[in-house]
């Protein structure tokens, strides 16, 4: 007769950020594999019906802000999933290093693992499609600059009794993800996609990362956590586009409309309310994203776990589609994961 874990035997991640893209999808990857999950959240009823029925997690009432409430939550943890991030990349001085320093302190307390989502804006515009994890960061925005100093809090914390595991990918896209870019490059009405934006220069190649395939190569490097450095840092290939508009294709692959308008971004309108938007004056600065092609080397992951989880770029499309409410037929959610050399 198979008798469940009890609680107390089972691996236990804290996770800061349930709600946004990379927690909660990192969160679902561990579930699967019999992990204990906590979830910290200013209300977690709010967070918990947010999250769905198919999550079944203990919910703690906190804020990542305060550094007792994270203490408090993390006890016993052996991972803090540190998913955090101000919402429309406003006042991330103010929020982010705070709410990091929180997540630090923890675990720096238990010696627990944090697992942090790294992206590509602590590098130079000119790095490259092929960046691999240990070449130079020389962020020129100054949202890239703040990650610098996160990723350099990390690196000092893993010298101070916490352990940390970095896995960087490009733009988010998935279901269950708040700020997918397929929610800023399309334009939606009735249930459907109405028309793509190009977000720069029709050759120039873009790197982008299926959620559900971030969520279970982070799940699956934690498998592996004795094989870990105490400061690790890994690249997610995920999918590179040659060119901007092979976004759009898919999208009208899955929608089934090959003539969908892709129409240029209107970046004049995002420059004519800035003044007045912060969330406009941040996308102004990282434009320069979609007028380089700046990717990610996956060789070093591939080296550890033998392959990179990856879902075809169509399926992937559907399923953050069907969540977003964009097919005439929604289908299940779920990661069609193979494999990625």
């Amino acid at each position: 007769m198979t008798q469940s874990t009890p609680q107390a035997a089972r691996k236990t991640a804290l996770v800061i950020g349930i709600t946004g893209s990379f927690g909660g999808h990192t969160a679902q990857a561990l579930l699967k594999r019999g992990w204990h999950i906590r979830a910290l959240a200013r209300n977690p009823e709010a967070a918990a019906q947010k999250a769905g029925p198919r999550t079944p997690m203990e919910w703690i009432k906190g804020d990542a802000m305060n550094p007792a409430d994270v203490m408090a939550a993390a006890e016993g943890a052996s991972v803090i999933v540190h998913g955090a991030n101000p919402p429309g990349y406003r006042n991330w001085r103010g929020l982010a290093i705070p709410m990091l320093r929180s997540t630090i302190a923890a675990a720096e307390h238990n010696g627990a693992r944090i697992v942090f989502p790294g992206n590509v804006y602590n590098f130079a515009p000119d790095s490259g499609a092929h960046i691999a994890v240990d070449a130079p960061q020389a962020p020129i925005t100054r949202k890239g600059k703040i990650r610098v100093e996160m990723e350099t809090m990390l690196r000092i914390a893993s010298v101070e009794g916490a352990k940390v595991l970095i896995v960087r990918a490009g733009d988010y896209f998935g279901p269950a993800a708040p700020n997918s870019v397929l929610g800023w490059q399309t334009t939606r009405g009735r249930g459907r996609i109405r028309s793509v934006y190009a977000t720069g220069p029709g050759d120039v190649g873009h790197a982008f990362a299926y959620l559900p395939d971030v969520g279970e190569t982070t799940a699956r490097l934690l498998d592996r956590e004795a094989d870990l450095a105490d400061f690790d840092i890994f690249h997610v290939g995920g999918h590179w586009l040659d060119r901007a508009d092979e976004l759009a294709a898919s999208i009208r692959r899955v929608t089934a409309t090959p003539k969908l308008p892709i129409r240029p971004f209107p970046y004049a309108m995002v420059y004519a309310l800035a003044p007045f938007v912060e969330t406009f004056r941040e996308l102004i600065e990282m434009r320069y994203l979609h007028e380089k092609p700046i990717g990610l080397d996956n060789t070093k992951l591939v080296a550890f776990l033998g392959s990179e989880p990856h879902t075809a770029l169509d399926a992937g499309i559907r399923a953050t589609l069907s969540d977003m409410g964009c097919l005439p037929e929604p289908m299940e959610t779920h990661s069609m994961i193979g494999a990625r050399a």
